[in-house]
């Protein structure tokens, strides 16, 4: 049994959530030990997470906001009552999901607050799906994702899109008294992601036009009300100077109690900077010893951007199996073939991941691990009813993206690029372009930096000049990093958790070890912080411990 089970779990807010609220004691509540109770909370926490909505319209109001915050206390003490001395390793490991969940809600009333400080939060629409297991950064309640009905239209879903796409207007005037708090840079993200919304109503308002009159209406109307909105914040804007970033203390408080990533804000932007050092060191040896080779050619017409993209999905699922890398399933080959797109023309930079890929497709194939674990949730969901389901305050952020990435390295690594020495040249490229947007973020977030100025310097570190500073991708995503603390070291921090954990596992194993059996066990945990798979894969809790029990840095 690990120490962590071998006591009740409870930890006092004064020692690492410090609510701003009253700490509410576990002796207040009746004690249980039944997982099944965990499970049964958990579907009805996550019940409680969303708020009341008035005639569609989710209430963020801060009358209701500070109900929601003080009434979190208690599911709060109801965690902190279970006895999970006699439980298995992973029903402790649910256990700290949904409580690193309620921390996640306790630091949005705290700190974060985006209903009140982030415009971008009022976005509704979505038109594409994320490759990770839920929306990226904070999201409202009622959000809709217009990629999930099938086209053309049924009459009933035709109907429900109306009634839910009417409820637009309403949102975004209760914003407009919501938003009272004074964060700059979240405000000027916001007025490029309402005018994205509108661009988006647009397009569908045209695929979907003689559908119903309806649905025709209520989407103009939608439209109609996002421009109002978005010119109500531009005319608010001269009005907005205060910073939009967390601060280095809660950065970290939220790194440890939310995300459970081990890592300071001051140890993430060493890891980060050490990371970015070697990829520029390890692109300048690579291009040394790739001197006399010619350069590669970029994909030039539609007929060769679907045969090398398909071709390369083929040569990338080979390489899986016949390397013994993962087992291979059925539907991987489709998730990636899936999400190959189409050629797009360009007379200048198309965007720096295009960069990338139109060079070479197979390096971007092994990011797309994304859709296959995508399409395993979908298909092989986990056995456990908390672990199935995404993580709320994107706390599989580091898991997700960390794997994505380090396949990536790892697969050039295991000889997926021999026959193409050049290609291993983008591989360092992809990892300078994500340490240096990282660094951006933390500074961000530590109110030392300006969105302009991290965009600037994202710019100046990614090779070739494929990140213009104010091109839609380093835009978008210092915005977005902005948004949601973490997110943007998450790519790297969880690169790196999982290299140690596969150390670490080797040297458990030792000749027992092999990269499919890594492989398999590590996904078979689930989409969960890298540092509960750690437990959950070798024993070792003493980073949960020191986590949960502030032993990692301070309290904000």
């Amino acid at each position: 049994m690990s120490r962590l089970g071998a006591r009740v779990t409870w930890i006092c807010p004064t020692i690492t959530l410090l609510l701003a609220t009253a700490c509410s004691n576990p002796t207040d509540h009746p004690a249980s030990s039944s997982y099944d109770d965990l499970v049964a909370l958990f579907h009805e926490w996550r019940e409680f997470e969303r708020p009341t909505f008035l005639d569609g319209v989710p209430d963020y109001s801060p009358a209701a906001m500070a109900a929601q915050h003080r009434e979190l206390a208690d599911y709060q003490g109801r965690l902190g009552a279970f006895d999970t001395s006699a439980w298995t390793v992973e029903q402790q490991i649910d256990h700290h999901l949904v409580r690193a969940e309620t921390n996640g809600l306790d630091f949005d009333h705290r700190v974060r607050r985006p209903w009140a400080r982030n415009p971008s939060f009022y976005t509704m629409i979505f038109t594409s799906r994320s490759d990770v297991p839920a929306h990226e950064g904070p999201i409202i309640h009622g959000w809709i994702d217009l990629w999930t009905y099938e086209y053309p239209l049924n009459d009933d879903d035709a109907a429900e899109l109306a009634e839910r796409i009417g409820a637009i207007p309403g949102v975004l005037e209760h914003a407009q008294e919501n938003l009272i708090e004074d964060a700059r840079d979240l405000w000027v993200g916001g007025i490029r992601t309402m005018a994205a919304q509108s661009n988006d109503l647009a397009g569908f308002a045209n695929q979907v036009a003689g559908t119903s009159a309806e649905l025709d209406a209520a989407i103009m109307r939608a439209r109609e009300a996002t421009n109002e909105f978005r010119a109500w914040l531009e005319g608010e804007l001269p009005s907005k100077n205060g910073p939009s970033g967390v601060g280095k203390d809660n950065y970290t408080w939220y790194a440890h109690n939310v995300h459970l990533v081990p890592y300071t804000w001051e140890e993430q932007l060493t890891i980060m900077r050490r990371e970015l050092a070697r990829a520029h060191s390890s692109l300048r040896l690579e291009e040394h010893r790739n001197r006399d080779l010619p350069q590669l050619e970029q994909v030039a017409s539609a007929a060769a951007y679907d045969r090398v993209f398909n071709a390369a999905v083929t040569e990338y699922m080979r390489f899986l199996e016949g390397e013994d890398i993962v087992t291979v399933r059925d539907y991987m080959d489709a998730a990636l073939r899936a999400r190959i797109g189409q050629f797009s023309p360009s007379e200048g930079i198309r965007g720096f991941f295009s960069e990338v890929s139109y060079r070479d497709p197979l390096t971007m194939r092994t990011h797309g691990h994304h859709w296959i674990e995508l399409a395993n949730m979908d298909l092989d969901p986990h056995s456990s009813e908390i672990r199935r389901v995404p993580s709320l305050s994107n706390i599989y952020d580091a898991r997700s993206e960390g794997l994505a990435t380090g396949m990536e390295e790892m697969m050039m690594h295991a000889g997926l690029f021999d026959d193409n020495p050049r290609a291993r040249e983008l591989i360092w490229i992809l990892l300078a372009q994500r340490a240096a947007r990282a660094i951006g973020g933390l500074m961000l977030h530590a109110n030392e930096l300006t969105v302009d100025e991290t965009t600037q310097f994202a710019s100046e570190w990614v090779p070739r000049g494929w990140l213009p500073a104010d091109g839609a991708t380093i835009v978008g995503e210092q915005h977005f990093y902005l948004q949601q603390p973490g997110y943007g070291t998450s790519y790297v921090t969880g690169k790196v958790q999982i290299e140690r954990l596969m150390a670490e596992r080797a040297i458990q194993l030792g000749d027992n070890f092999t990269m499919k059996g890594f492989m398999d066990e590590f996904t078979a945990a689930g989409v969960i912080p890298v540092s509960l798979v750690r437990w959950q894969l070798t024993g070792r809790d003493e980073e949960v411990i020191r986590m949960t029990t502030g032993q990692m840095g301070g309290p904000p």
